[in-house]
């Protein structure tokens, strides 16, 4: 997802139903690591460690006008219980740096200027407490979590869901936050080809692949999945464990291609263990076996040795 691409891809899908409004070239990596807060004993800073996975700044231009966004994206492999909680927490802790950096940018300012003219520079009580002007503005924040699951997310996705049945005169004003999501099992099929690049593939392939029969008409009927980048079909093995075979080195990936080669390897795995457990029960040695197992499936004498040894 750090690949601005990919990145851009996903909010433009979620944002703009594959509209492509965001330009990767208009994305700049923010550092992710989290915000020291000063709270704690003596108000000493208190190092959150929170940690995004991908934080980047949008600068558009709009009418003449600069527009800025800073955009996260978060991965998701399993689903979280308190999301809702952990989000809200990396957004607000984006808003106080923002902030504090503002405090800070007036306070080097007034200095500059109270030393080059003592006495010209005025603020309110207000501005001086919180150190945010009354004109200053903060960027807003969006927060897009990518589930790389296949099973429905059934987990709150809002503060309000998550509370316990209290007053609903009290709910009412209690404050709320609300997870942007995309989930594969929850996209229709037009949706997910809304995505202009690979994150497409890799989101068809989740939807489907506990529907083996699906999954497989989808890809022999989609030329997409013909050449598809090396590193989304990685991400496509990794998140199923589908174990799909191809070659080392080559930059994309024929799908079919790369699930007929794993079915071919594990019928042969099912023939050999097949061999292997009638040997065995015909009490033939395992030095016996090896030698016979090579010369039945025309392996070498290490590869045979390797595999006997995983059924013996």
């Amino acid at each position: 997802m750090e690949n601005p691409v990919i990145f851009a891809d996903a909010f433009n899908q979620f944002l703009y139903h594959g509209e492509q409004r965001i330009d990767p070239a208009q994305l700049t990596e923010l550092d992710t690591t989290g915000i020291v807060v000063p709270y704690g004993a003596d108000n000493a800073g208190v190092p959150e460690q929170k940690y995004r996975d991908v934080l980047k700044l949008l600068h558009a231009m709009t009418d003449e006008d600069a527009a800025y966004c800073v955009m996260g994206i978060e991965n998701q492999a399993d689903i979280h219980y308190a999301l809702p909680v952990r989000n809200g927490v990396y957004d607000f802790l984006q808003l106080s740096h923002q902030v504090s950096e503002a405090a800070n940018s007036h306070k080097r300012a007034m200095k500059e200027k109270e030393a080059a003219q003592p006495g010209k520079e005025k603020t309110t009580d207000g501005e001086f407490l919180s150190g945010f002007r009354k004109t200053d503005r903060l960027i807003p924040v969006v927060t897009l979590v990518i589930y790389f699951g296949a099973d429905d997310w059934d987990a709150p996705l809002s503060l309000r869901e998550m509370y316990s049945n209290t007053n609903s005169a009290v709910l009412a004003h209690t404050p709320d936050y609300h997870v942007n999501l995309i989930a594969p099992g929850e996209m229709s099929d037009e949706d997910i080809n809304e995505f202009h690049s690979n994150l497409r593939e890799v989101m068809l392939y989740i939807k489907y692949s506990r529907d083996k029969k699906k999954l497989n008409k989808i890809i022999e009927e989609n030329p997409n999945f013909q050449s598809v980048e090396r590193q989304a079909a990685d991400v496509i093995n990794i998140v199923t464990g589908s174990k799909l075979k191809y070659p080392e080195g080559k930059e994309d990936v024929n799908m079919c291609l790369a699930i007929k080669q794993m079915r071919e390897e594990s019928e042969l795995a099912g023939q050999i263990k097949g061999a292997v457990e009638t040997y065995k029960d015909l009490e033939v040695s395992l030095a016996d076996t090896i030698k016979r197992i090579a010369e039945r499936f025309h392996l070498s004498e290490s590869e045979s040795t390797e595999t006997v040894k995983q059924y013996w």
